[in-house]
């Protein structure tokens, strides 16, 4: 089970991280490119470098500003905890005091100027650090902690005052990183060195939040770094996620996230964990407007649209949970864990009612059961009762577990190429049998590459088959409880599913404009939108089909234009502050005859007079009916940029909030994926005898509405086709209407 499925990594003779072949250069300094063709056609980058924080986590020099070893003062306890994790790691300490010869029995230097030696690492126990990080960008340190608080998080004034901390690290010419402000000392934390195996690595913005994986080693799982990111002024997530997927040590990154700085580069770096098959596990603050608003003011961070957030790390494999005892779990399971060879699960139970139930709730999680063969059951049957049912869930009645029969099930259970977990819920201690159970489990767990997981439901957790024999195996994965372990399979073999078939968005984004953008820039008026004419020859300047239809000014030009689109028709008022045509009876469906094109005319021009709504014209639409009709749409995140959306399109968007979202650049696959998301897919396939809808024209559409908002980028605030009509299947896809919002 245990042995991590990552690359070494490689370095030059300086240390240095050497690309892997076929791995493109990221940006050179503070993310920002060093080539062209590393930023897409809307200028954004497509890589980043993976910073170097070695010398973070392992400084041969540390600096603490403001040490103390007077009694009863803040900074006392703080220098104490630096300078023994400094002797831990080997790093020659300097506390700077301006008024102290010594502390701890350390020489005292006064100033940072006064340093003896370039350090690694500087930490800032002081109010201001503002002139200190100053002091150490000419005095060329690596890097720079601020534990200060009173920043960002506190409002404008604060955000100002963060802004020039920011600053001065950009203009450090020799490089240094900051880590903070209102960050914590969980970096230099007591890591437990006798541990073996794939470790975890901690992102927290919070550092208590981060306590329950940290505990983690008191049962045996590896913890190899802990970053508390504050209010990421300069290093932040991103960073150490792109770090930490490096590292050939580290098995699984769980995060606790609260807001996010830059919502592309934590893209790219969680691109870069899905490219190594490293799993990131986060809980992410903010499902709620609530959590969204605390959040802000603890690390003054943006918390994003959630669905969105929820959106673009399922399609970069960011695993989220909600609660940290899942965070514990998920994390520990897939840092641990090889890769499966099949995805079916197999429960083992004691009991029929409990193997009933968790079968229940492993089906509801979303887990393959699958019914093991007629020969695989006969076999089983050699030591379990005929009349129990070992179909899965296998229910051995009790008595096997006592004897040589229990090892010989789930041996048998083990050897079935259908089944890649087994999953034993042992809802109480019930000695001796839960004891020869657990202890076969474990055995059983030593001579195979399967996930063998057990659900030790005991409140009291202070049994000797649990705390010594179960937690003293690192072969076998222990929950407390059904659901944490049935959410940490599911996140296990999704991730492995996902890895396999991972092909990064970045490698296939487009860098130069196409044809069409030309064309588009010309139609687009800034701080306006356009009305529904303007807006269609923008979807067709993209190659986006829209109805036959001619603007006209008049009744008699009405009657002309029906004759050339073809009877029945529809009339729209056209123009660009119409937002709500419907609503204000300014749209007339299936219009026969000419008489009825004069009229509707006439009724349109009459309303928008009355309403105040200037018109450019009136709108004679070639009348589409068939088909099922949706919604694909672009919208600005304050994260991550423009997002394309896609569902059940009509009025069926405002009450029933069917969409999908996907963040730019994505391929085929993951539009495919999109409308896979949807509550009503089943639309799209045909029900009650209607034909299946052109569901590759559907997905054509959505592709093209992307390349507009990469292309467009910041210019377009908003696109709205709703409906998109979608044709029964190899008759394609129309927009029927559009609202473009110019920025």
């Amino acid at each position: 089970m245990l042995g991590s499925t990552h690359g070494t990594l490689t370095t030059d003779s300086r240390g240095a991280r050497v690309l892997a072949c076929g791995e493109r250069p990221g940006p050179a300094v503070h993310g920002r490119p060093a080539h062209a063709d590393d930023l897409d056609v809307s200028g954004r980058p497509l890589y980043t470098a993976v910073p170097d924080l070695d010398r973070f986590f392992r400084p041969e020099s540390v600096a603490v500003i403001g040490a103390s070893d007077a009694e009863g003062r803040p900074n006392t306890g703080v220098t104490r905890q630096l300078a023994a994790w400094a002797q831990r790691v080997g790093a020659r300490l300097h506390p700077v005091h301006p008024t102290r010869e010594t502390v701890f029995g350390t020489p005292c230097c006064p100033s940072v100027a006064a340093l003896p030696e370039q350090v690694d690492l500087a930490v800032l126990l002081v109010a201001d650090p503002l002139p200190v990080i100053e002091e150490l960008a000419e005095a060329k340190a690596r890097f720079a902690v601020v534990f200060a608080s009173g920043f960002a998080e506190t409002g404008a004034e604060g955000a100002a005052a963060q802004e020039r901390l920011t600053a001065a690290v950009r203009r450090a010419r020799s490089g240094m990183r900051l880590l903070g402000p209102n960050t914590n000392l969980n970096a230099f934390e007591r890591f437990r060195d006798d541990l073996d195996g794939p470790a975890i690595a901690l992102v927290t913005q919070s550092g208590h939040q981060g306590r329950p994986v940290f505990a983690l080693q008191d049962l045996g799982i590896r913890l190899s770094h802990w970053a508390p990111t504050g209010n990421e002024a300069d290093l932040e997530t991103a960073d150490f996620l792109s770090y930490f997927a490096e590292r050939p040590e580290v098995g699984a990154i769980a995060c606790y996230l609260e807001g996010l700085k830059d919502g592309r580069a934590f893209l790219l770096a969680a691109d870069r964990a899905a490219r190594r098959g490293v799993p990131v596990v986060a809980v992410k603050v903010g499902r709620t407007e609530t959590g969204a608003r605390t959040a802000a003011t603890h690390t003054g961070k943006l918390t994003g649209a959630d669905e969105v957030v929820d959106a673009a790390m399922r399609q970069y494999g960011v695993i989220r949970v909600d609660g940290l005892d899942e965070l514990q779990d998920t994390a520990a399971l897939l840092a641990r864990a090889r890769p499966p060879r099949a995805d079916g699960v197999a429960v083992y139970a004691i009991s029929g009612g409990t193997g009933a139930h968790v079968a229940d709730l492993a089906t509801a999680a979303g887990l393959r059961l699958p019914r093991l063969s007629p020969a695989k059951q006969a076999e089983l049957h050699q030591w379990i009762p005929e009349y129990l049912n070992v179909a899965n869930p296998v229910d051995n009645g009790g008595h096997p577990v006592g004897d040589r029969r229990g090892r010989k099930i789930i041996d048998a259970l083990l050897a079935d190429p259908e089944v890649s977990v087994l999953i034993c819920p042992v809802t109480g201690p019930f000695p001796p049998l839960s004891d020869r159970l657990v202890r076969d489990l474990v055995d059983a767990a030593e001579t195979t590459d399967k996930l063998v997981c057990v659900v030790w439901g005991s409140p009291v957790g202070t049994e000797p088959a649990y705390r010594e024999v179960l937690l003293g195996s690192s072969r076998v994965a222990t929950f407390r409880t059904v659901g944490n372990c049935l959410t940490a399979v599911r996140a296990y073999l999704d991730h492995h599913r996902f890895v396999r078939d991972y092909h990064s968005p970045f490698d296939r984004a487009p860098r130069t404009p196409s044809p069409s953008f030309r064309k588009a820039r010309l139609l687009m008026r800034p701080g306006q939108q356009l009305s529904e004419h303007a807006a269609k020859q923008l979807l067709r300047a993209y190659g986006i089909r829209v109805p036959r239809e001619q603007l006209v000014t008049s009744a008699a030009a009405a009657v002309r234009a029906a004759g050339l689109v073809g009877y029945p028709v529809v009339m729209k008022a056209s123009g660009a502050r119409i937002a709500h045509k419907t609503e204000l009876g300014l749209v007339k469906v299936g219009l026969t005859s000419a008489s009825q094109v004069r009229d509707a005319y006439r009724e349109l021009t009459d309303i928008a007079r009355y309403e105040g709504v200037p018109l450019d014209g009136v709108l004679v639409c070639q009348m589409v009916e068939r088909g099922v009709e949706m919604v694909v749409g672009v919208t600005h995140d304050e994260l991550f940029g423009p997002t394309v959306t896609a569902g059940l399109g009509g009025v069926l968007v405002e009450v029933l909030r069917d969409v999908a979202v996907r963040v730019p650049p994505f391929g085929e696959e993951q539009a495919r994926d999109m409308l896979a998301e949807l509550r009503g897919r089943a639309l799209l396939d045909g029900v009650r005898g209607r034909p299946p809808a052109d569901l590759d024209a559907l997905v054509e559409v959505v592709l093209r509405v992307q390349r507009m908002a990469l292309e467009l980028g910041d210019e377009l605030a908003e696109l709205d086709i709703n409906p998109l009509m979608v044709l029964p299947q190899g008759q394609g896809a129309v927009a029927l209407d559009a609202l473009v919002v110019c920025r």
